[in-house]
């Protein structure tokens, strides 16, 4: 941590916008360093004066959690066409380096067919047996997941259809696995759905599944599996996405159960502003006098900002 990086993320932090660990460090900084509080400070001092001058209008918390959701989406989008790019890039220069040396580029083209050649038959030769057998069970697409049974040696029996209903049997680590379990969450079955996202819960640390949990929270129609990816995803709630997600849950769905969880979740990011401004609208104006005194109690625990 150094005076430099504390000055430019102060106008972050007076909106807001910065994550909770960095808003603990800029803090910690500011309280032993004269000149950044100073700065702090005043950013602190202005921000208010136009606060007073110009009082700003209540957001409402639908808005503030769809809005978070959709930039977030954006910024994921952006990032990916920038990577992109890049690489479209970088292949472009090297395709004109080889075009200056025609003799080079021949020489390379036969190296390489020759090399790829013999890999290719080295790694068939070594796991053709595997890949049939993987080949085998995925020779068709799978239109439904109807069962799911895990036992206590950590392997699943996971019954799928394709034309006829199969069963993969293996490991619960198998990627194979994972791919049917994320199948099985949004199956129209309930109870292999459920089973589905307990399963899923225990490999959260997996972006996808994550994901996966995030658009069933979202989507869902039935309260229980609601429920149960809200208590799958209690570990990462420090998480933009997923606090975003929770955020909504809480605002929008119709499940006081879900509303419930949810705001208790929000226990872990209590001093995140964007969290704190829909506790106080919701302390104030829901029509649920639960969530108004849980809205209440998690203001009230939650540290005053510096």
């Amino acid at each position: 941590m150094n005076c430099e990086w504390t000055r430019e993320n102060i106008v972050l932090y007076v909106y807001g916008e910065l994550a909770d660990d960095a808003v603990h460090s800029l803090e910690q900084h500011a309280q032993h360093c004269d000149a950044c509080r100073q700065e702090l400070e005043s950013a602190l001092e202005f921000k208010n004066g136009m606060a007073d001058a110009l009082p700003v209008v209540e957001i409402s918390p639908n808005l503030l959690a769809a809005s978070r959701m959709k930039l977030q989406e954006s910024l994921d989008h952006a990032a990916q066409a920038r990577g992109l790019g890049r690489l479209a890039f970088d292949l472009a220069g090297w395709m004109h380096q080889l075009k200056l040396a025609p003799a080079l580029t021949v020489a390379l083209l036969m190296i390489g067919f020759a090399g790829g050649s013999l890999t290719t038959w080295r790694i068939a030769s070594r796991t053709q047996p595997q890949m049939a057998d993987s080949a085998a069970k995925f020779d068709a697409d799978i239109v439904g997941i109807d069962s799911i049974e895990p036992s206590n040696t950590n392997r699943l029996a996971i019954g799928y259809k394709t034309q006829q209903r199969q069963t993969f049997e293996g490991p619960a680590d198998d990627p194979a696995a994972q791919q049917l379990l994320l199948l099985g969450s949004s199956s129209s079955n309930p109870d292999v759905q459920m089973k589905a996202i307990e399963l899923l819960g225990k490999k959260a640390q997996d972006l996808d599944v994550r994901e996966a949990l995030i658009n069933s929270l979202r989507f869902d129609n039935i309260p229980v599996v609601r429920l149960e990816c809200l208590r799958a995803l209690r570990g990462y709630v420090k998480e933009v996405r997923v606090r975003d997600a929770v955020v909504e849950a809480l605002v929008h769905d119709s499940n006081p159960g879900v509303r419930g969880e949810a705001i208790r979740l929000l226990d872990q990011v209590q001093s995140d502003t964007s969290v704190r401004e829909v506790l106080l609208v919701l302390a104030r104006k829901d029509k649920d006098p639960y969530i108004r005194a849980e809205a209440k109690r998690v203001l009230a625990n939650s540290p005053t900002m510096y």
